[in-house]
């Protein structure tokens, strides 16, 4: 797909910047006015100095109130959330101890972090906001669309709190991730009456009710595979994280026969874990001998433009083909092929919604940012300063990396996002900045050199010498590889299809492409504080399996298991090891 053309500016005129300033001011206003009187903003150590200001001057001077967050309140991380988040898995859980705990009333669910890291999971209370913002894109979990859209959306949860209420009844509020939280919240789907929706199939989607149900991660995709190639009219096809999709193809690539059978006969496959959803799915599914014949003509996937020959009026292909996911899109624009359009949903995290895809731009890497989850504000990564300046969006400089920081509607002040992004410049109509993440800011590998080679700057090094040398790449993680010294990045990559017959010129490239990108990294090699980094390929399906696993380990949702660039989990790294098949 080519790159469209952009009209970003460059510099905000006076206008526009002072814009800005109103519509950060409104917005923050509205979220930390009420989220003021929480328990957190009155408890927390962290803001002692904002209430103390607070108390000395004028509290209803909106200008003041604005002046003492900006002045008072420091950065934070979860830290400081951290022991008023436990009190909602206190057992009883009383109203009166979790109510008010960082926004008005109680949550609607608690939102889970996807766990990239390898570290405890982080747990975000979400409370419903107001009613005409659950048709804004960033809350919308199934976004309308014109035609039938594929959009394997599990309703996985790893656990229900029981709130004992005030007047004696009790509230239930979900654990589990947050798109999972957002499409319940929209339609209203509470935990207790699941098995009462075993027979709805919504309008435009493949995937019956009792699909997002399953908790089989193998069974969920064949499912909706089933459904999914059985249904030619799909115009849409949506995977929160690009990549998941390639597991969705391996799946249907390694079932194909049994998915072509079961189409034509009608008939749902012996899949483990179906149970009491067997039957609710066998009452939907009906069969279709002609789109058997017709798929099977086609073909398992392999073939470029697989996908829009299976589903002919296919046009757009919606998920997060950055970060981490980049290694994977060659493979999903081969599946694709040329004319089908593609975009990411937006940029955000469990911590809030920051921005919206900027469609003037590239689709799959443009984002707007947006005041309606968030207030954003900045931290430069390269900045010398012993102290750490905060800055506003009408302060940033197209060009610049910055560390988003999020007050939200939900109750965080002033929140380190950890990631990196960079600023392309600002929207001609509104001034709002329009950004491309780039990689985690702590996500790197230290080496014993001293040294960090960003995520982005891995990832690509290895994008660029398996496009060229090895073959397309289903996945990587990068491990230390301390086999030999010094220590060095090890990666770890599957590849789909055959492998390059000078595949091992790879690393040798990808040594040159992370000496380029990181003067640091260069210094400690031709010191002799570091070595080229080596290249492990391994088995087919291996990230598909890890998928499997961290998803039963963890009860994050099926489809958004998250592989990260850089492996710290000890446990995992020994079970990447142990599927290695060669070296180059």
């Amino acid at each position: 797909m080519p790159r469209p053309e952009t009209d970003l500016l460059d510099s905000l005129s006076a206008e526009l910047s002072q814009q800005l300033k109103d519509r950060v001011d409104r917005a923050l206003l509205e979220f930390i006015r009420p989220n003021s009187a929480s328990q957190f903003a009155q408890d927390a150590p962290e803001l002692a100095k904002f209430r103390e200001a607070i108390t000395q001057g004028d509290s209803k001077d909106d200008l003041e109130f604005l002046r003492n967050f900006r002045k008072f309140v420091p950065t934070t991380n979860y830290e400081p959330y951290r022991p008023f988040i436990a009190k909602f898995f206190a057992t009883p859980c009383k109203e009166a101890d979790v109510k008010n705990m960082f926004a008005p009333g109680l949550p609607y669910f608690l939102a889970m972090s996807s766990m990239t890291s390898g570290k405890s999971v982080k747990i975000f209370p979400k409370y419903r906001p107001p009613p005409h913002l659950l048709h804004h894109p960033l809350y919308l979990a199934l976004p309308p669309s014109e035609g039938i859209t594929m959009s394997p959306a599990s309703l996985k949860y790893s656990q229900i709190l029981q709130i004992d209420c005030e007047d004696g009844q009790s509230k239930q509020v979900t654990v589990c991730s947050l798109s999972i939280g957002f499409l319940r919240m929209a339609m209203n789907w509470d935990v207790e009456h699941d098995n009462e929706r075993l027979d709805l199939w919504l309008p435009g989607q493949t995937d019956p009710y009792a699909i997002s149900l399953v908790k089989s991660y193998r069974a969920f995709f064949i499912l909706n595979a089933l459904f999914a190639l059985a249904d030619r009219r799909v115009t849409i096809v949506r995977f929160f994280f690009a990549n998941v999709f390639v597991n969705f193809l391996q799946y249907v690539e390694d079932e194909w026969s049994l998915l072509i059978d079961c189409i034509e006969k009608g008939i749902i496959p012996d899949v483990e874990s179906l149970d009491h959803l067997r039957a609710p799915l066998e009452k939907l599914f009906k069969p279709n001998p002609l789109r058997a014949a017709e798929l099977r003509e086609i073909g398992p996937p392999g073939i470029q433009g697989w996908a829009v020959r299976v589903w002919p009026y296919l046009t757009k292909f919606v998920g997060i083909t950055g970060g981490p996911a980049t290694a994977s899109r060659n493979q999903i624009i081969h599946a694709l092929g040329p004319s089908v359009f593609t975009q990411s949903p937006g940029y955000g995290s469990s911590e809030g919604g920051v921005a919206i895809t900027y469609h003037k731009g590239d689709p799959r890497t443009d984002f707007k940012v947006v005041f309606v989850d968030v207030v954003t504000e900045f931290l430069d990564v390269h900045s010398n300063e012993p102290s750490e300046r905060v800055f506003s969006i009408w302060e940033l400089v197209p060009g610049g990396h910055y560390e988003p920081v999020l007050t939200t509607r939900n109750g965080l002040w002033r929140y380190r996002l950890g990631d990196v992004v960079t600023v392309k410049g600002f929207a001609p109509d509104d001034g709002l900045p329009v950004i491309n993440y780039l990689h985690r800011r702590e996500g790197g590998l230290v080496m014993a050199f001293g040294t960090t080679c960003t995520e982005s700057q891995l990832t690509n090094a290895i994008v660029s010498a398996a496009n060229r040398w090895i073959g397309q790449i289903i996945d990587f993680t990068i491990v230390s590889d301390d086999r030999d010294t010094p220590i060095t990045y090890g990666y770890l990559v599957e590849i789909g299809g055959e492998i390059g017959n000078n595949a091992r010129t790879a690393t040798e490239q990808t040594f040159e492409d992370l000496t380029a990108a990181n003067d640091e990294f260069r210094t400690a090699f031709w010191q002799g504080r570091a070595r080229k980094p080596t290249i492990r390929l391994l088995e087919k399906g291996t990230f598909a399996e890890y998928r499997r696993q961290k998803c039963e380990k963890t009860n994050v949702s099926i489809s958004q298991v998250k592989v990260p660039v850089v492996l710290s989990d000890l446990k995992f790294r020994e079970w990447f090891l142990e599927r290695v098949m060669i070296e180059l």
